[in-house]
């Protein structure tokens, strides 16, 4: 196991993600972040957080929410069945804003082809953009990221896992090498 973002990376790779989102979209009057749960959630109010900080608004000016895609997953019955997660919308919808997809690692693509569908089903947004703080590689679909933290290029054989305070009581992104049985 090796550590490949130390809390200090984290935060710092946010506060430029941060930076690009409002560059590219002009500002944060038209954009909308949602999270992927379970990680991507609690990134995306980070994001909104540090949005909000430079632009000098409250936080709740910031259409954050999030999105759950258990449904529109391709791997649904190869996996453990799991418990849904709340679909959040902010007042402001999706409807003509431009919607930031927050994840934390990204590697085949799967996971947000299935946000794509998700999304779909609630509005049509002027675009989609994709944030995500870790870039593995390894994707099975044409689908890049907008917004990177870092790239890390791994093998197959390795597993990315991001820890966040809200959730792990430590924030740190690691590279582990899976137990081959």
């Amino acid at each position: 196991m090796s550590v490949a973002m130390p809390a200090v990376d984290i935060s710092r790779a946010l506060t430029r993600i941060a930076h690009e989102i409002l560059e590219r979209n002009g500002g944060a009057q038209s954009i909308t972040l949602l999270g992927i749960p379970t990680r991507g959630a609690h990134l995306a109010r980070r994001l909104a957080q540090s949005i909000a900080t430079i632009e000098g608004v409250p936080t709740t000016d910031i259409a954050s929410g999030t999105l759950d895609i258990t449904m529109h997953r391709d791997d649904l019955r190869m996996r453990a069945p799991r418990a849904l997660m709340p679909t959040v919308i902010p007042p402001a919808g999706i409807q003509g804003r431009h919607v930031i997809l927050v994840d934390d690692v990204f590697f085949s693509g799967r996971t947000i082809r299935a946000a794509l569908d998700a999304l779909g089903e609630l509005g049509r947004p002027k675009s989609v953009q994709l944030a995500v703080l870790v870039d593995r590689g390894h994707r099975e679909l044409p689908i890049r990221a907008d917004f990177v933290g870092k790239n890390l290029p791994t093998s197959r054989t390795q597993s990315v896992k991001v820890h966040l305070m809200e959730l792990d009581g430590v924030d740190e992104v690691i590279i582990e090498e899976e137990v081959q049985g």
